[in-house]
């Protein structure tokens, strides 16, 4: 009877971990690598989040610098949660997955864009309105897909 109930306990634990574990290819989480999203409109530079202000949106974990940037997202959490759900803007408007450096960003009509590095950046910023509608349009298709597939 023992040996029955430490069976079944290993089996419901290896049922928790494998559902811990599969994969979610929407988001690049936790949500912009930690960093306050709020802060992106609001400050003049991006600030980290901490553990003690979190947010969960549309399968994401946020983490905040405050108590009032946390009620700012949680007011208009789609205002504040970055494009793409946080991957690469330029790699979106190609039909690729990168994950968005928080440090290479910027916000266009009241949107949050991050991009993989400074010089993907640059290539983005050349046509910012034809990106963006590129990467509308590619971020139905791959959303949910693995990056290592695309």
């Amino acid at each position: 009877m023992k040996l029955k109930a430490v069976l079944l306990s290993l089996i419901a634990m290896i049922g928790v971990a494998n559902s811990a574990t599969a994969a979610d290819y929407a988001h690049s989480t936790p949500a912009v690598q930690g960093y306050d999203v709020v802060s992106y409109q609001t400050g003049k530079r991006p600030v980290r989040g901490n553990g003690n202000y979190t947010a969960n949106f549309d399968g994401a974990t946020y983490q905040f610098s405050s108590k009032a940037n946390l009620n700012s997202f949680e007011a208009n959490p789609a205002k504040y949660a970055p494009a793409y759900n946080g991957y690469c803007a330029f790699g979106a408007s190609v039909g690729k997955k990168f994950i968005g450096d928080p440090e290479v960003w910027r916000v266009v009509d009241g949107k949050l864009y991050l991009n993989l590095d400074a010089g993907i950046q640059d290539q983005w910023l050349k046509d910012v309105p034809g990106r963006i509608k590129s990467a509308d349009a590619q971020w139905s298709k791959i959303k949910d897909k693995d990056p290592a597939s695309l």
